[in-house]
C-alpha cells in the first residue's frame, strides 16, 4: 500500500494560509450587530486555498487559522466554530478534482458547481453542526446560537459565492490554459 504525504509546497500552503486567515479573520472582518457573528472574509480565503490546495489543506487551514484567530485576539478558542470551519474548508476542497483550477479555466459550469457545493457545505456547517456543538459544548442559549448561525452562515455564503469566486477566477487565469502551448517549428 502506497502512503501519500503531504508535499512541502502543501504544508507551506497550510501555514501561511492559517496565518492569512486568521489575520483576515481579525482586521477584516465587519461586525454585523449579531452578538460574536462578523461579516468575515476570510472565509473567500478559505475557499480558494481549498480548491487549489485540497480537502487536506482546506481543512487544516480552517481548523488552525480559526483557532490561532480566536486565541490571539479572543484568549481561547471557540472550539464548534472552529471545528467547523475545519469542516468547511475540507468539504470545500473535495471539489477541488472536479473543478482542476491549475487547469488554467474556471468556467461557468465549474462556478456553480463550486457554488452550490459551498452553499450546501456552509448550511450544514454554520446552521446546523456549529450551534448544536455550542449548545452540547458550552450550553449556550438555543435561541440565541441557532440566529448567529445562520447570520454567519448565510454571509459567509455570500462572501465565499462573491469573493470566493472571483479570487479563483483571477487564480485561473493566472495559470496556462492546458494545450494552450504550442511548439514553434
Amino acid at each position: 500500500m502506497k502512503r501519500k504525504n503531504l508535499s512541502i509546497k502543501t504544508i507551506v500552503a497550510i501555514g501561511i494560509g492559517s496565518a492569512v486567515f486568521a489575520i483576515l479573520g481579525r482586521f477584516a472582518a465587519i461586525p454585523t450587530g449579531v452578538p460574536n457573528t462578523n461579516f468575515d472574509t476570510s472565509y473567500g480565503f478559505l475557499a480558494l486555498m481549498a480548491v487549489v490546495f485540497g480537502p487536506i489543506a482546506g481543512g487544516l487551514i480552517g481548523l488552525i487559522g480559526h483557532a490561532l484567530k480566536d486565541a490571539i485576539f479572543y484568549g481561547t478558542p471557540w472550539w464548534s466554530w472552529v471545528i467547523v470551519s475545519g469542516i468547511v474548508g475540507f468539504l470545500i476542497g473535495l471539489v477541488s478534482k472536479k473543478i482542476n483550477i491549475e487547469a488554467g479555466s474556471f468556467t461557468v459550469k465549474q462556478i456553480i458547481l463550486f457554488n452550490v457545493v459551498q452553499i450546501i457545505v456552509q448550511a450544514i456547517g454554520w446552521f446546523g453542526i456549529a450551534p448544536t456543538l455550542d449548545v452540547l459544548i458550552y450550553a449556550e442559549p438555543v435561541n440565541k446560537v441557532y440566529i448567529q448561525g445562520l447570520v454567519a452562515g448565510g454571509l459567509n455564503m455570500v462572501t465565499v459565492a462573491v469573493l470566493g469566486t472571483l479570487l479563483l477566477s483571477i487564480y485561473a487565469k493566472s495559470r496556462s490554459q492546458s494545450g494552450s502551448l504550442t511548439k514553434d517549428v
